[in-house]
């Protein structure tokens, strides 16, 4: 008998009222105005307007896979238009284009089933790898045009990618295809004005867009929730004025891009990706390569204007503190502004990047003429470099100039520190040692990017003295000495006994068995993940969710299951779910998350008892991750970790399997949606708001993901990442230190590939001695889904070894099968020992007891 948290009523909830309306603001302030001649925002009046595009009515609200979410509505562009008071005025085409997508979606789905069929879970795994893809979209004609408004045409782009495989550079993906083309040139001379909407999860090639007469404005809508058309028409209408910017910069060309031509597929090498650029990612590389973008990293526009003055910069003890007086300039619309604070370090032994972003803060809505004074500050250590040949975080001597402005290629310098002597800031131990000969570029200064006024600023910077003693070093010590759990309680301890207080969690570990503490470790798929659970929905106690910790030892020790649930846009739960009167759910009923997977995988349709009962589990789908991160608002990044750890505490979930917050570091990553930027700094602070949310609910915790360079999807359970140990920790690593050190995530997922030739999940370095060793990390790490499975067919690189994810530190193996728990047993006393297998046991025992003493007490963290 399960505890069902479902509702059985099948109507819309006050609570999916409240988190769409929240969901929706989110959106709006995310949404980037790239582009605006004046024609935004646009009032609705008694002219039908022109609507075209593959996004305008099967808008894009998130990615595919476990990034999904089944939320109960999704507002597309056409519906947010229409309740903005809008007539849309081309509905035959738009009924054109649905006619045809649905007609090759019957035909992807009937080729899937017979695959499914022909190959098993062999075919599944095609689907991943080839996933449905909308056809072309018609041709618009002068018919299509008749009645409408001519002053201007709304245009949507749409794009959708997801796990499993990498994005194309081609048309209808990465580039404009040729019908779009043709269609924005034939709207261009039809109307006076050609608004363009971008409903992509990532970046896009922009040069037509940017370049044809008649386009006349551009907004990012990105991937917004299921509310994305609701928050567009408030963009369009400035019900809400633009206020996001860019968190990863966009580029004139793709071949900008330091890794354009060796990424993945690029260079028909899917099994070795060589990180030759090292630290030069996103704008780090166009401000210090001589690359021009597009539209660099943190802009964006806005309806009104705004004037950023710096007041002060201080020292304060081990900080630096900056204010700054914003003011709205503007006559006619109020708006938010984003300061943003760069440093460009000294070059010394160790060669820097042109700047790298500190700090930031946004203000509130300023009506015109209103100011508001912004402080914002960062420590001494954030301006510090990896040196390998010392393995110690160091801060050089030279000056350190801090650059105040709204995005990377519009700031101006306001002061200098000047440090007189190399600081080590940390001194630790190389852990990720190179497995080849891997040359990382250096830049020259000569191609830095500059600007007329900038060589004054550096001469007449006010110069404060850094006092070194300011950063006393820290020295990580590594523990590699493993006790043995004891105790002498001779009775059988249960975790009731632990949650009264009569042991504790330790004793509790002391007394199981080997063969207990394996089936602990091992999460509670037995049968295998290819044999038994539809992929990333394989819980029993939350229909939906992608996986439980094991129910085996409830009889014996009352040790219940924790449910785990995807994200990183929602909880991706079955919308609706039946049981019988005993409250036992009746598998095959219902609406899956996966939708109609299981029945083509040939899982058995149950009768359904005359006395079952429906319960239903609608949850919102909050915008991506990008989208979030461009909001540049941790209050409001934290409030969608609310909106989901709200959902979680209502429907029962312990483990949200979010927020993913690997780097940016090529736009073709299937996943980039999932992810927040290329800056690793955003990507801690953003990870950091969201787990704060999330935890602010009873019991309920984040699982950070991918750990790490997870930032390929072509061949991601088998692809091998060479990088260097500096640009590994100075970009790839931080993100999850800083989300670590600020806000205590109760668990991590490592990544399915390789890292230096080590599995992520079988990497003890990356597992022991930096993760809880130096940054002192003391919760739970899991696998990705079926790591551990073996592997058929020619591949350079295998699977995860189960017994060495024990070894490394890697907690639970996720979601399980029988053969992990029987390779963990006969290993012990052998490969692996019985204290490591005690000490995996305990922390997952261990978050166990913390969901339930949250349970009984209510009490939130």
């Amino acid at each position: 008998m399960s505890i069902l948290y479902a509702s059985n009523s099948k109507e819309i909830s006050e609570r999916e009222k409240r988190n769409m309306d929240r969901s929706r603001k989110i959106a709006a302030d995310g949404m980037v105005l790239l582009a605006n001649n004046g024609i935004l925002p646009l009032t609705p009046d008694d002219k039908a307007i022109a609507l075209f595009g593959s996004g305008a009515r099967r808008t894009v609200k998130g990615g595919t896979g476990s990034g999904d979410v089944n939320s109960r509505v999704v507002y597309h562009v056409e519906q947010g238009l229409e309740d903005a008071g809008f007539t849309i005025g081309t509905k035959e085409w738009l009924d054109r284009y649905d006619f045809a997508c649905n007609s090759a979606l019957q035909a992807w789905g009937n080729h899937f089933q017979e695959t499914v069929l022909e190959k098993g879970w062999d075919g599944v795994g095609e689907a991943l790898t080839n996933p449905y893809r909308d056809p072309e979209e018609p041709d618009i004609g002068e018919k299509d045009l008749m009645g409408t408004n001519a002053e201007y045409a709304i245009y949507v782009i749409g794009r959708i990618s997801g796990e499993g495989a990498d994005r194309k550079l081609a048309g209808g993906d990465y580039e404009l295809s040729e019908k779009e083309i043709s269609n924005l040139k034939f709207l261009t001379e039809h109307y006076e004005h050609t608004i363009v909407i971008i409903n992509a999860g990532g970046v896009i090639d922009t040069k037509f867009l940017r370049n044809q007469k008649g386009i006349s404005a551009i907004v990012l809508m990105s991937q917004a929730g299921c509310a994305g058309g609701l928050a567009l028409a408030d963009i369009l209408t400035g019900k809400a004025t633009p206020s996001g910017h860019l968190t990863t910069t966009w580029a004139e060309n793709y071949s900008d891009y330091p890794s354009y031509d060796t990424f993945s597929y690029q260079n028909q090498n899917v099994d070795d990706e060589y990180y030759t650029e090292g630290i030069y990612v996103g704008y780090r590389y166009f401000d210090s390569f001589g690359k021009k973008p597009a539209y660099p990293f943190g802009f964006g526009l806005s309806y009104t204007d705004f004037v950023i003055e710096s007041n002060e910069v201080n020292l304060n003890a081990d900080h630096i503190v900056i204010s700054a007086n914003v003011k709205n300039v503007g006559e006619r619309y109020s708006g938010r502004e984003t300061v943003q604070v760069y440093v460009s370090q000294p070059q010394g032994k160790l060669d820097k990047a042109y700047q790298m972003l500190v700090g930031f803060a946004k203000t509130s809505v300023l009506a015109p003429g209103e100011v508001e004074t912004l402080e914002i500050q960062f420590p001494l250590r954030s301006m510090e470099s990896y040196d390998e040949e010392n393995a110690a975080f160091v801060l050089e001597e030279g000056n350190y100039y801090i650059r105040v402005g709204n995005h990377s290629r519009n700031t101006h310098i306001i002061a200098a520190l000047h440090i007189g002597e190399t600081i080590v800031s940390k001194q630790v131990a190389n852990k990720v040692c190179k497995d080849c000969e891997l040359s990382t570029w250096t830049a020259d200064e000569s191609l830095f990017f500059t600007y007329a006024e900038e060589k004054v600023e550096k001469e007449t910077a006010p110069v404060m003295e850094v006092d070194p003693k300011l950063i006393q070093t820290e020295v990580v010590s590594y523990d590699s000495e493993k006790q043995r759990f004891i105790t002498n309680i001779e009775h059988p301890i249960t975790l009731e006994d632990v949650l009264n207080d009569k042991a504790n969690v330790e004793e509790l570990t002391a007394q199981l068995s080997a063969e207990e503490l394996a089936s602990i470790v091992v999460g509670s798929a037995r049968g295998g993940f290819a044999q038994n659970s539809t992929i990333g929905a394989a819980s029993s106690a939350c229909p939906g969710a992608a996986g439980d910790t094991t129910s085996e030892l409830i009889e014996s020790r009352g040790i219940i299951n924790l449910s785990l649930a995807d994200g990183p846009a929602g909880l991706r739960l079955s919308k609706s779910f039946v049981a019988d009167q005993e409250d036992n759910i009746i598998p095959g009923l219902g609406e899956s998350s996966m939708g109609n997977l299981p029945e083509l995988l040939g899982m058995p349709v149950p009768e359904r008892p005359e006395d079952a009962v429906d319960y239903y589990q609608y949850c919102t789908a909050i915008p991506i991750a990008t989208l979030l991160a461009q909001t540049w608002d941790l209050a409001l990044i934290e409030e969608a970790g609310d909106i989901v750890g709200e959902e979680m505490e209502e429907f029962g979930v312990t483990l949200w399997l979010a927020p993913g917050m690997n780097i940016h570091r090529n736009p073709l990553c299937g996943r980039n949606f999932e992810y927040y930027s290329e800056d690793p700094l955003i990507s801690g602070l953003c990870a950091a708001a969201d787990t704060i949310g999330v935890q602010s609910h009873k019991g309920c915790s984040t699982t950070i993901k991918h750990f790490a360079l997870n930032n390929q999807e072509d061949n991601r359970a088998h692809s091998n990442s060479h990088c260097s140990e500096r640009a590994l920790r100075e970009i790839y690593l931080k993100g999850f230190e800083i989300a670590i050190q600020k806000a205590n995530p109760k668990a991590l997922m490592t990544s399915y590939n390789l890292v230096n030739g080590i599995h992520t999940a079988n990497h003890k370095e990356l597992l022991t001695d930096i993760l809880r060793d130096e940054w002192k990390f003391q919760g739970l790490v899991m696998t990705d889904w079926g790591t551990t499975d073996p592997t058929e067919g020619a591949l350079k690189y295998g699977s995860s070894d189960p017994v060495l994810c024990i070894k490394s530190g890697n907690d639970l193996i996720m979601p399980g099968s029988q053969r992990d728990v029987d390779a963990l047993i006969s290993a012990v006393g052998k490969e692996l020992t019985l204290e490591e297998l005690q000490i995996c046991a305990n922390r997952v025992l261990s978050l166990v007891v913390f969901h339930q003493k949250k349970e009984k007490t209510g009490v939130k963290e």
